[in-house]
This record gives structure tokens, C-alpha cells and sequence, in this order.
């Protein structure tokens, strides 16, 4: 026996006019989106990226063209195998991150809940034993290669930001309450961070729930909850540094890396050599002497260290000053922008920038402990920084429909 549906209640003239009314201010407001979206970018921004970019690749050049020559077994003999493929990397990713500017960003919308299942499922992948589309290297398994290789933390980071902007957006008052304000989002942070940490990759891992929480912060919720998932997050890095046992010599020879400098604190002892031969005005762009097979990691995860070598302090806090200039102004559009859906895109991705770039120069002046964790725009890692510079695009597109302001 069939069940037929019931039949739903005939609109009214009223609620009919009402229905209407939504859908032409819905209209009116994609048309006057659609107008916005095509004003200018933000200069200022779009300057300080691509600057940042064209000195990473400078940096990227000269710390890589040793370990280009001596060890890379598919072009031995070409010191600039990794600047040509970063540099093709570059010149894309600048042309996408132009591209990207000039999409309407509203359009956005709702494609952050696809995001989180493609990502959860390529995470899913990378921990799976004996995949073969997996990709292990220096005792990690953070990679899929599938024609291309690339990580699926990356396209994490990208599908909370996106999620969360839409989802939080619309829910205003509702932030507030632990039930639609707290308890998803933090049940979505724990999936997805928890799945990155399990590969390990506890720097990854940091920055998704970083980027989260400061979007939830911004969306409204109680400041309770802020003090208590602070909480929860200082106990869950103490039992991830002294508790688990692949973590925990990092700590110990974090801090006393001199202690077995030959082996376990090799990493951060030569960091720490390569940024004290620098001193004030650095030895000169392309003399550094620790890129010669001494300091690991020279033109990855430890390439401030080179710079600090060849500028010294004084490069060094130039490169810093450019990164939080660009960060500072990434917030500055957040907050000029005409919608809550942009402004929370904005601080999710600058966010995830300022924590990034935090982590990595902590790392390697050994403030915090060694983790593997990228320089945005400067450390090798073509897909990395092709990911990084579409997600400037989206700031960019942000830009375009800011407030009008008396100085920009």
C-alpha cells in the first residue's frame, strides 16, 4: 500500500506577496553584488603579496641551488632545478590569484560543505596503510599523488575557512548558543584537525583550528567557550609534546638542542648557527655558508634561516615587517568590508597567514619546537604556494566591494 504525501497548505495572498518580497531583495542584492565586484582591488594588498612572492623566490634561488646540484637525483647537476619549478608555480599562481580577484566572491557560497567532504575524504586516504596514491617522506605520510602530488591539508584549510564563513554568516544571534553557535563547528574542527595530526602533522593540524576559532570568535560566540577550548587546546599540546613519544624528543632536544647537536638537535643547532652568522648586515645574498649540505631542510621548512644568514637582521626584519604589513592590512579589509560572509573569508584566511608565519619563524629561531611547517610564499612547494596565492585572490575579490573609506 502506497503512502501518498500530504498536501501542504495553499499559500495566502499574504505570505505569497512576502515570498516575493525575499526573492526580489535576494535579486536586487546578487545585481548590486555583481556591480560591487567590479570596482577596484586593493592595491596595497595585491603590492605586498607579489613583493613577498618575487623576494621568496630570490631567497628560494640562491638556498637551493647546493642541494639542487649535489642531490637531487632527477637533475643532478642543475642547481636550478627548484627554482624553475617553483618560479612556474609562481607565474601561475600570480595569474590565478588574479583571476580568482576578479570572481564575484559570493559566489562561494555553499561550496564550502563540498569542500569539507572532498578533504575529509582525500585525509581519509593519506592515513590509510599501504595506499598506494600515498605519498610517505622523512617519516610522514602527508601526500596523495594523483597525477599531481599535493596535499590534502591544503584543500582542508581552504574547505573550513569557506564552510564556516557561509555557515557563520547566517546565523548572527545564534552564535551565541553552545548548540548552533559552538557545538558543530567545534565537532567539524575535531574531525578534520584530528585527521591532519593523525598523519602526523601537528603544524597543519594547529592552523586549521587556529583559522577556525578566530572565525568563530569573530562570528559572535561566547567568550566562555573562547576561555574553555583555550583551555582544552593548551592539554591537548601538552599530552601531543610530553605525552606521545614521536613528539616528545623534539622537546627535549628543543630545549637543549647542543646536547646532541651531531644527531637528534642537529636540525635546530645548525638553524641556530646559520642565523648567528648573519649578525646585523648578513654575509650578502648567495654567500651563505650552511646551505652547502649543512643546515636540513635549507630551501623548505629552514629557509629564513638563510636569509637571516645572507641579509642579516636587518633583511630579516624587513621580510618580517612585509609579512605584517600584509597581515595588518588583510585585517583592515576585514573590517571595511560590506558583508559578514566576506569579513569572516578575510580573517579566516589572513588568520591562517599570521599563524603560519608565526609558527615558522618560531620554529627556526628556536622559540618553539622543530615542527614541519612552511614559510608562506618563500619555502619550496609549488602546489603550497599556488593554494596560498588563490586564497590572496579571494581577499582581493573581498576588496573589491569594500565600504568606501577616506584613505585607503
Amino acid at each position: 500500500m502506497t503512502q501518498t504525501r500530504p498536501r501542504r497548505r495553499p499559500l495566502t495572498h499574504q505570505e505569497k506577496l512576502a515570498l516575493q518580497e525575499r526573492k526580489q531583495r535576494r535579486r536586487e542584492k546578487m545585481e548590486e553584488s555583481r556591480e560591487l565586484a567590479k570596482g577596484p582591488i586593493d592595491l596595497t594588498f595585491c603590492l605586498l603579496v607579489m613583493l613577498l612572492t618575487a623576494i621568496g623566490l630570490v631567497i628560494l634561488l640562491s638556498a637551493s641551488f647546493p642541494s639542487a646540484y649535489y642531490e637531487k637525483a632527477p637533475s643532478r647537476h642543475n642547481p636550478l632545478y627548484y627554482f624553475e619549478k617553483q618560479g612556474v608555480f609562481a607565474v601561475l599562481g600570480t595569474a590565478v590569484m588574479l583571476l580568482v580577484s576578479k570572481f564575484n566572491y559570493q559566489r562561494l557560497r555553499g561550496a564550502g560543505r563540498a569542500l569539507i567532504y572532498v578533504s575529509v575524504i582525500f585525509l581519509i586516504l593519506v592515513i590509510i596503510p599501504h595506499n598506494p596514491i600515498a605519498v610517505t617522506a622523512k617519516g610522514a605520510t602527508r601526500w596523495l599523488k594523483i597525477g599531481i602530488q599535493f596535499q590534502p591539508s591544503e584543500i582542508a584549510k581552504v574547505a573550513i575557512i569557506t564552510y564556516f564563513a557561509d555557515s557563520i554568516s547566517r546565523k548572527k544571534d545564534k552564535m551565541r548558543s553552545f548548540r548552533y553557535g559552538v557545538l558543530p563547528y567545534a565537532f567539524i574542527l575535531v574531525v578534520v584537525a584530528g585527521l591532519v595530526a593523525v598523519e602526523p602533522h601537528l603544524s597543519g593540524a594547529i592552523l586549521i583550528l587556529g583559522a577556525g576559532a578566530a572565525m568563530m570568535l569573530v562570528g559572535g560566540i561566547n567568550w566562555i567557550w573562547v576561555g574553555t577550548a583555550a583551555g582544552a587546546a593548551v592539554g591537548m599540546v601538552y599530552v601531543a609534546l610530553f605525552v606521545i613519544g614521536y613528539n616528545k624528543s623534539r622537546v627535549i632536544y628543543w630545549l637543549d638542542p647542543w646536547a646532541d647537536a651531531a644527531d637528534k638537535g642537529y636540525q635546530l643547532s645548525q638553524s641556530l648557527i646559520t642565523i648567528g652568522s648573519g649578525g646585523l648586515w648578513g654575509l650578502g645574498l648567495g654567500k651563505s655558508r650552511q646551505k652547502f649540505l649543512f643546515l636540513p631542510e635549507e630551501h623548505n621548512d629552514f629557509i629564513f634561516s638563510i636569509a637571516c644568514e645572507e641579509l642579516g637582521l636587518v633583511g630579516a626584519g624587513i621580510i618580517m615587517l612585509l609579512f605584517a604589513a600584509l597581515i595588518l592590512r588583510g585585517y583592515w579589509i576585514a573590517l571595511h568590508t560590506r558583508d559578514r560572509f566576506g569579513t569572516l573569508l578575510v580573517v579566516g584566511f589572513t588568520t591562517q597567514l599570521a599563524v603560519q608565519v608565526f609558527l615558522n619563524i618560531s620554529v627556526v629561531t628556536g622559540l618553539l619546537p622543530t615542527t614541519g611547517i612552511s614559510l608562506p610564499f618563500f619555502s619550496y612547494g609549488g602546489t603550497a604556494l599556488l593554494i596560498q596565492l588563490a586564497e590572496m585572490g579571494v581577499i582581493l575579490s573581498v576588496s573589491r566591494q569594500m565600504k568606501p573609506t577616506k584613505a585607503g
